[in-house]
């Protein structure tokens, strides 16, 4: 039941995707273009999404396990590090240079254009780097 859910919440979230053009990288691209022809709407959306987060996001904080059960995982670092900082940004460049975010990429990789394929794999080459130079470097 639990994976019914996951995967009810995954199609919602990127059929959400969609309806909102995020899956279009030029979106990304136009609202990031402030001295040319800006485009608001991903800040339209990021408002919509945050009004809508905000409520469930603080009945979360004061529950221990989740409406299925399962214990409760929500991030629990406060602090903001170099390590929090370099990934901030290293997300943000890729995001504007490519026009995709994770959740997108993975939506328009059904589309079968090549660019959001290899965003995704560059994203799960970047991923298991990580893992590798974690595993041989003490952390930052």
């Amino acid at each position: 039941m639990i994976l019914i859910y996951a995967l009810m919440s995954g199609l919602l979230f990127g059929l959400g995707l969609i309806i909102s053009g995020m899956s279009n990288p030029a979106k990304v691209i136009g609202f990031l273009d402030i001295t040319g022809q800006w485009d608001p709407s991903l800040a339209f959306v990021m408002l919509g999404a945050i009004s809508v987060a905000f409520l469930p996001f603080k009945l979360a904080k004061s529950r221990s396990t989740t409406f299925t059960g399962q214990a409760l995982q929500l991030p629990c670092i406060q602090t903001i590090d170099l390590k929090f900082i370099l990934g901030s940004i290293t997300f943000g460049i890729g995001w504007g240079l490519a026009g995709y975010c994770p959740g997108p990429a993975l939506n328009s990789v059904l589309t079968g254009y090549f660019e959001p394929v290899l965003f995704v794999i560059s994203i799960l080459s970047g991923m298991g780097i990580f893992e590798i130079l974690k595993k041989i470097r003490p952390p930052i």
